[in-house]
């Protein structure tokens, strides 16, 4: 395999990583409304686990509150009951049309405890990114020994492994960075 396509390969990857933390820190609750909170809650619909989204109209009333207004006015209680057993932290309250979540502030104490799950969001995608580079380096040594490369050609592809890594890892610090900056921001 040439070291073009172990560094496209891993690059791709790495992409993927980058993307999935994106993903799981919008989930992360701040101060504000954010429907892509409700990404992960799963309603029981008839007897199928579906997505909450998917059976609602989810918008954002006045920045502090979520309103849900689901397709199938008869699954509400149904709503009701996955959104409590999602542990979101919020009290749905219905009023038999749709389901109101009002995010109270959050206290510094749980601003702080959100800081440091999103931390430990960002190493365990750095983990991820690092199972990427040695997957990488594994290639290259095959390569190397499958098609003879040179030394110099194969140092050089480790270098090339190496700052695409740190490339990533830089990324994730920075998306960290914001969404702390967000989760911290009274």
């Amino acid at each position: 395999m040439p070291i073009e396509d172990i560094l496209k390969n891993g690059s791709e990857k790495m992409e993927k990583c980058i993307n999935q933390l994106k993903k799981d820190l919008a989930t992360v609750r701040t101060g504000r409304a954010n429907p892509m909170i409700l990404d992960k809650v799963l309603v029981d619909y008839y007897g199928a686990p579906t997505p909450l989204r998917q059976l609602s109209q989810v918008s954002v009333q006045d920045g502090t509150t979520l309103v849900i207004a689901p397709f199938d006015k008869t699954i509400i209680k149904e709503i009701e009951k996955a959104l409590i057993k999602a542990e979101l932290g919020i009290t749905p309250n219905s009023d038999g049309l749709v389901i109101r979540l009002a995010f109270p502030p959050l206290t510094e104490e749980r601003r702080k405890a959100l800081s440091k799950d999103v931390k430990a969001m960002g190493e365990a995608s750095k983990v991820a990114i690092r199972n990427v580079r040695r997957d990488m380096a594994d290639d290259l040594k095959k390569a190397e020994k499958a098609e003879n490369l040179p030394e110099d050609v194969a140092k050089d592809g480790q270098d090339k492994i190496q700052k695409a890594t740190d490339k990533y890892i830089k990324i994730i610090d920075e998306v960290v960075v914001e969404k702390e900056k967000e989760v911290m921001t009274v």
